[in-house]
């Protein structure tokens, strides 16, 4: 029989792909992860220049609360004998839209005020809608979040939280601006919530799954809004550090090449060409890239999810050093900034801010502020350039976008102290993903998140983690993958 170099290989050290493999080994699984990159972290990763350090994706973060079960990223942290310092956010995010301008408090009840104010005569309907998501969130954060392929884990479950799930799975096919309809009929305040939903699921409200929203919407005044000291590549760094502690094993500038399924053993061949067994083999790609690298067709059922689901734009990313004056009236992290309610979802329509050193000083040198600032951007939009026009195309894109921002941070265009530009080839490049694609997003309008693929797949042994299974993008929803996947993968395994 052919010899095991790990019970488990993990490939792509994602955020859903460390919970995945530290929560193995924090089983007792024998864990092998390969990441193609030079470091862990993929999206949630991060880059040093000039005496900044940049986070590469976004810096909001969900996961980090003390109670419940939804604090899935302190969870996955404790699980092998981690933990991070966070500093709260008190404004998730300050919204600047066509007649819309403000801040999603922290605080419940504040929000709630501050919405009613601008939208009065909807104080009924908003309450409602918003009261409606907590119940969605008071589900989940009743019961533990595992793998819902796994039946002996959702009879156990549902024997002792049985009003919990009932409550679940009557939301599992319904969407957001379904359940908003019920409750408001301003256009403008529906509109409110498209974006409520567009700024983290990249699609409007009737795209979003009602479960996903549940969760977002509540847990950023529940848990919170926690940025990590250090900046969200700490995040990586620390499942990483647990991982191998626990005897777990990591390997860098690892791409694979090619899947094989062999029997009751999956292998897994390198670009070197060396070829690594194991019993079961977890892909932390997107879904599209992961079954590129299977010699056979992918299976009727996947390619039913092909049709029902296309990739998301990727983005174009300005990392900028600014003089410290530009912030000096800035007191909130995020800001979103939209123009023209119909250009949401169009190339490069809506901003998207975040300023970590607002909340971590120590990411920037002293006297100087850290602007993330990126933007939806297809890929199409990007080739066929020759490397004279790409740059001078990245250039132009980036100007655009600042002389934007000049309207709610004036002066921004002459504080700036460095500049890099990122776009979809960027992200495909260094993340590896497809198109450099943020994730996978319905065609159409979805039945909620009935639709969405789990963690198994087709092909013997092999799992996938990450955002294109359940329960979608972002931190908290990969990491609940992560828990998921690496449930499912232990009780194929016996543990």
């Amino acid at each position: 029989m052919t010899k095991l170099d790990a019970e488990v290989i993990v490939i792509g050290a994602g955020i859903g792909g460390l919970v995945t493999a530290t929560q193995l080994v924090a089983k007792g699984i024998d864990v092998l992860v390969l990441e193609k990159y030079l470091i862990p972290g993929g999206s949630a990763g991060y880059f040093s220049r000039n005496g900044y350090r940049f986070d590469v994706g976004a810096s909001m973060i969900f996961g980090f609360g003390k109670q419940g079960t939804t604090n899935l990223l302190t969870r996955a942290l404790a699980a092998v004998d981690q933990e991070l310092e966070t500093i709260p956010d008190p404004v998730q995010i300050h919204y600047h839209l066509p007649q819309i301008d403000l801040k999603v408090h922290r605080d419940y009840q504040q929000f709630l005020a501050v919405l009613t104010e601008r939208f009065p005569q909807e104080k009924r309907g908003i309450k409602q809608f918003y009261d409606e998501c907590w119940r969605v969130f008071n589900c989940l954060n009743s019961i533990p979040l595992l793998s819902l392929e796994e039946w002996r884990y959702l009879l156990t479950v549902f024997a002792q939280h049985p009003l919990a799930c009932l409550g679940l799975v009557g939301y599992l096919p319904q969407n957001v601006g379904d359940v908003a309809r019920r409750y408001i009929v301003d256009p403008e305040l529906l509109r409110f919530i498209d974006m409520e939903c567009y700024c983290w699921s990249v699609v409007p409200a009737d795209r979003t799954p009602m479960i996903n929203a549940g969760m977002v919407f509540s847990d950023r005044h529940y848990g919170g809004i926690n940025y990590p000291k250090g900046g969200v590549g700490q995040i990586a760094l620390k499942l990483t550090e647990g991982l191998t502690k626990k005897g777990g094993r990591i390997r860098y500038s690892a791409r694979v090449n090619r899947i094989h399924p062999q029997g009751n053993r999956i292998t897994v061949q390198l670009a070197t060409g060396e070829t690594l067994t194991a019993k079961r083999v977890v892909s932390n790609a997107t879904r599209w890239d992961t079954f590129a690298l299977l010699e056979q067709q992918p299976s009727w059922w996947e390619k039913q999810w092909w049709q029902r689901y296309q990739k998301s734009p990727s983005f174009l990313s300005l990392h900028l050093g600014v003089d410290k004056s530009i912030v000096q009236n800035v007191q909130d992290c995020h800001h979103i900034l939209l123009e023209d309610w119909s250009q949401m979802e169009a190339e490069q329509g809506t901003v998207f801010v975040s300023i970590p050193t607002l909340l971590d000083p120590d990411l920037a040198p002293t006297g100087y502020h850290i602007f993330h600032v990126f933007t939806p951007s297809w890929m199409q939009a990007w080739q066929g350039l020759s490397p004279q026009q790409y740059e001078e195309k990245k250039e132009r894109d980036a100007e655009r976008v600042i002389d934007r921002l000049e309207a709610i941070f004036p002066g921004l265009t002459k504080a700036i102290d460095y500049q890099e530009v990122g776009t979809p080839r960027t992200h495909r490049r260094f993340l590896g993903r497809i198109d450099g694609t943020y994730g996978p997003i319905p065609r159409t309008r979805p039945l909620g998140l009935l639709g969405m693929p789990f963690n198994r797949t087709s092909i013997p042994n092999l799992f996938c983690v990450g955002d294109s299974t359940f329960p979608g993008q972002g931190l908290n929803a990969v990491a609940f993958s992560g828990f998921a996947c690496a449930h499912l993968v232990a009780s194929t395994l016996g543990k």
